[in-house]
């Protein structure tokens, strides 16, 4: 809300925020949608966002890039750089392996399903870890799986994992809009049975 005075007359004015809507048959659409609100939900929390595993991606990918680039832009023409093209198109599918397998292999042992890491809150390093926050909303189901873990497992000060299956119909409209309010409080109550979990032994 805005209170704004003009030639002595105040006037008030509400500001409305936009709705967030998708299309329901999409779903890889809902998916986003409702990680994305997640995200916003558990950030707001005072968990902050621990974006070092993304980085890691995005590296390999500049990677992948800077070396095409100085394939293609090689000071010198064919054929005095046939060497250098034969050496990049035998290194190609090596480096195509190795960059590809790291990738998988921090999808298969870190992320999984996770769309979210954190640190943990502030001021709480030394009785809690950062989260881990993952979902699945399998193909031609409208049930959505909210899981909630320790990004650290092997921490003293890790809590057990918790979750929640719902049907995704539950936080839409029929025109698509997400009812946040809904969605909001089912989430805030996973966070909280997530935080009055005892660690674990």
């Amino acid at each position: 809300m805005t209170t704004a005075t003009t030639n002595g007359t105040t006037t008030t004015t509400t500001a409305i925020k936009n709705p967030k809507k998708t299309n329901l048959l999409d779903h890889n659409s809902i998916k986003h949608l409702l990680d994305e609100t997640v995200t916003e939900i558990v950030t707001s929390r005072g968990y902050k966002e621990d974006v070092r595993m993304s980085n890691v991606r995005l590296l390999i990918g500049a990677i992948i890039i800077v070396i095409a680039l100085f394939a293609q832009f090689y000071n010198k023409k064919f054929p005095e750089n046939r060497n250098f093209l034969i050496g990049c198109i035998v290194l190609y599918p090596f480096l195509y392996v190795l960059f590809n397998g790291i990738l998988q292999l921090i999808v298969y042992t870190k992320e999984k399903n996770a769309f979210l890491f954190t640190y943990p809150p502030a001021g709480s390093a030394y009785n809690s870890t950062g989260l881990m926050v993952s979902s699945k909303l399998p193909r031609f189901s409208d049930m959505y799986t909210l899981t909630i873990a320790s990004a650290d497992p092997k921490s003293i000060s890790a809590k057990p994992t918790v979750e929640f299956t719902k049907s995704v119909t539950k936080w839409f409209a029929k025109d698509g809009v997400l009812v946040e309010g809904l969605f909001w409080k089912d989430v805030e109550s996973l966070i909280n049975d997530y935080a009055n979990e005892k660690k674990r032994k």
